[in-house]
């Protein structure tokens, strides 16, 4: 019996890649330093798996960005504008591609399927030439093989890259990628025969588009694909991976039908109807690469019914061609248990981290082949009991309040329009009124002060004077820039969902339980074990504080119930729908008081709204019914005059237009410069909107300061399919991440745009 890992976070246990990222990017270390750095990750990574006695161990995993990038750069399919010449592409290219440079915005950035992490677009078509331009999976291949290590090489498949890829600018939307099949296949040939010439026996292809509801045309695709492969397949074994969700009847015919292929991985966990396509039917001679052990979550598996599972698969497939695997990369849960030194004991029992999901997957796999260590399921089963009936899951009052939104509808009871007329009285805002989305800048100096103060260094009163006097700097900053709505900066947060996790009840926090977003950028999930309540305000104190600073509107801002349910480790023991209930009724609180303390903005996040919905459109309508109806929640009893902003971000929002118009929202804020502006499509084919919008006219994750000039043009290509009088004008995202050498001239240059139009509108 053998186990499988189907990825591994590379982040290292204390976001090792982080610091080694941001000191080469900001000059302080060379591009050797750096790959001194992630060598060394990568072999700690191996060794410990290797050691935990998994058999099939992943490599390529490992990237500097994110997988999908670095496919594009082993196709060497560089989108023109960053002057790519051809050779190796080295990290001038990767991430100008990734980040922008002076000259060129980065390029698309969104959501890799249902998960919090971000994949950059690639931009194809009929022109792009594919060539052989990054080593990096033969490379990284032999680095483990010289360390005594044989491992899988993992690829993003060929089809799965083109369905996820987009049009190049210029080209046709109706442009079909998947006619760029035989162009992309020559170049898996070349790595393919590269990675057999230096020893590799299997080699892993991702094609997790398989999960999807595909058109026939698109699964005769894998066909194609895997049968012009097939050649180069001698005397290699090949793994087709799949995950996140159940895998479509037909797909599962396509994927079983596919000659040359040795095994087939499914996510079991997510995908509990695959086990009914599996049983209807497998194809013998394949190896069934079963994942039971949740990749997506921390909490410890339960490994009696995980068994079961697996031995009823093994009375199908038969013991010499079952592999007991991870649902999916584990690089969606925290790394180490291990270096969680201050969680509470029993809470604590309850987790497993990467690094203990890779012992699970080897302590099933031993007990199917007949040695069970039977101590450690038995502490197993003690942590699942001790979880079901702790108190502090359970909270009684909260389940009920929960229970009684279930069957009617909250929503404010005057329409948007007559609303905004309530709020334009109240507030005198300028047409084109210009704000940011949240977040200033955090420096050192305030980190420092964050940290000193958690760590009880320095008293509440020094504390609250130096977030103050930082408040009061951004609040003069945004008067100087003459910023029409302001916010006060965010200086007292640490996150913006960690920040309102610390103050509700039923939700845990870790010290390094870090989860890599993309390149650098990492979250630390607060993790929800209970019933979700709010003991007391979290936020009045600083909005109030910050709004007498000015006499301006100052916007107080929250984040959502869906985006804090779909950016936590959340509880697997009841209905999501229940949880994101709960949270809603604790930010509705949080809403009166604000709106009580005389803050008459308040923004209300829901970043992450997409990120939750469902693979397959067949349970979209529900989940999108509960999470719009949480949304609602939160706001339903606020005046008229009291205006709710939202802000949505690094999602593709066009096939959800109508349920995002659909919260009611008064201002919606949403990402719209790195996606090419797609969002302003749905506008220009006919869709209403009455409501306020501030499609983003700059990238905040890129350094570049867009001009005065590019910003008033994409305004008015926004006042080409919007009305002016509902038109914002805002970044993309929270300037957090940014220095305020590069924050200070984009926004005055934002500003100087607005002022611009308005002009150009008067005179009109």
């Amino acid at each position: 019996m053998v186990s499988h890992i189907v990825g591994y976070p590379c982040i290292g246990p204390k976001r090792e890649l982080r610091f080694a990222l941001e000191s080469f990017w900001d000059g302080k270390s060379s591009g050797e330093d750096l790959q001194k750095v992630a060598a060394d990750l990568r072999a700690s990574i191996w060794k410990q798996m290797a050691d935990a006695g998994i058999k099939f161990i992943p490599s390529n995993t490992f990237s500097f960005c994110e997988k999908v990038l670095d496919t594009t750069a082993m196709l060497g399919a560089v989108p023109p504008k960053y002057g790519w010449t051809g050779g190796e592409i080295g990290f001038d290219i990767y991430f100008s591609m990734a980040r922008g440079n002076l000259s060129q915005p980065a390029m698309e950035m969104t959501k890799w399927f249902d998960t919090n992490y971000h994949f950059i677009v690639p931009e194809l078509g009929p022109e792009t030439k594919f060539s052989y331009a990054s080593h990096k999976a033969v490379s990284e291949y032999k680095e483990a093989k010289a360390l005594g290590i044989d491992t899988v090489p993992v690829l993003v498949g060929p089809v799965s890259y083109l369905l996820l890829s987009k049009p190049a600018k210029g080209v046709e939307k109706s442009f079909s990628l998947l006619s760029l099949l035989r162009k992309v296949l020559p170049v898996y040939m070349e790595v393919i025969a590269e990675l057999k010439a230096a020893g590799a026996t299997w080699i892993q292809f991702d094609e997790p588009t398989l999960v999807l509801d595909l058109q026939s045309h698109q699964l005769q695709a894998f066909t194609e694909a895997y049968s012009e492969l097939e050649s180069s397949f001698s005397g290699l074994n090949v793994l087709i991976e799949t995950y996140f969700a159940d895998v479509p009847a037909e797909a599962f015919k396509t994927i079983t039908g596919l000659s040359g292929i040795s095994g087939i991985g499914f996510d079991l966990v997510r995908g509990t109807q695959t086990l009914d396509l599996i049983k209807g039917g497998f194809p013998s001679g394949k190896f069934l690469f079963a994942g039971v052990v949740d990749g997506r979550n921390i909490w410890a598996n339960d490994l009696a019914s995980s068994l079961s599972t697996l031995e009823a698969l093994e009375a199908i497939v038969g013991k010499d061609k079952l592999v007991v695997s991870t649902s999916c990369s584990l690089m969606h849960s925290a790394v180490d248990l291990v270096n969680e030194t201050k969680l509470d004991s029993e809470i604590k029992s309850w987790f497993s981290f990467a690094a203990q999901k890779v012992v699970e997957v080897n302590a099933l796999a031993k007990a199917l082949a007949g040695t069970k260590d039977e101590a450690f399921f038995s502490s197993n089963v003690a942590a699942q009991a001790s979880r079901k009936s702790s108190p502090r899951v359970n909270n009684e009052e909260v389940q009920k309040a929960a229970a009684a939104l279930k069957g009617s509808d909250h929503r404010r009871a005057t329409p948007v329009s007559a609303r905004l007329d309530a709020q334009q009285k109240n507030l005198n805002l300028p047409i084109l009124p210009t704000a940011t989305i949240s977040s200033f800048p955090q420096t050192m100096d305030l980190r420092r002060v964050q940290r000193e103060y958690k760590a009880i260094k320095i008293s509440e009163e020094e504390y609250v004077q130096a977030i103050s006097e930082e408040i009061s700097k951004v609040v003069k900053l945004q008067e100087e820039l003459d910023i029409d709505v302001l916010v006060h900066g965010e200086p007292e947060r640490n996150d913006m969902v960690e920040y309102f996790g610390e103050q509700l009840a039923g939700i845990t926090f870790t010290v390094n339980g870090w989860v890599q977003l993309y390149g650098s950028r990492c979250v630390k999930p607060p993790i929800i074990y209970g019933d979700v309540s709010r003991p007391k305000a979290m936020t009045v104190f600083w909005s109030s504080m910050a709004q007498s600073m000015t006499s301006r509107p100052m916007k107080a801002m929250l984040t959502g119930p869906v985006t804090i349910l779909n950016w936590y480790f959340v509880r697997n023991d009841q209905p999501r729908f229940e949880t994101c209930y709960q949270i809603a009724l604790a930010i509705k609180k949080e809403v009166e008081d604000l709106e009580a303390a005389g803050i008459q903005v308040i923004q209300i996040d829901e970043a992450a709204l997409r990120e939750g919905l469902p693979l397959r459109k067949s349970e979209q309508s529900f989940y999108l019914d509960w999470d719009i109806h949480s949304f609602r929640i939160t706001n339903c009893g606020v005046k008229d005059t009291t205006q709710i902003h939202t802000h949505m971000c690094y999602s593709n929002f066009n096939d959800i237009i109508h349920p995002i118009i659909g919260i009611d929202a008064d201002v919606i804020t949403i990402e719209n410069s790195r996606s090419d502006e797609k969002l302003l499509s749905v506008f220009r084919e006919g869709v209403k909107y009455g409501a306020g919008i501030g499609p983003g006219v700059y990238d905040i994750h890129s350094p570049r300061i867009p001009s005065t000039e590019e910003i008033a043009d994409r305004i008015n290509k926004m006042l080409a399919v919007l009305e002016s009088n509902i038109l914002w004008v805002n970044p993309d995202c929270g300037l957090k991440t940014r220095k305020y050498t590069e924050v200070k001239p984009a926004l005055a240059n934002m500003v100087a745009a607005a002022k611009l139009l308005r002009k150009e509108l008067a005179s009109a």
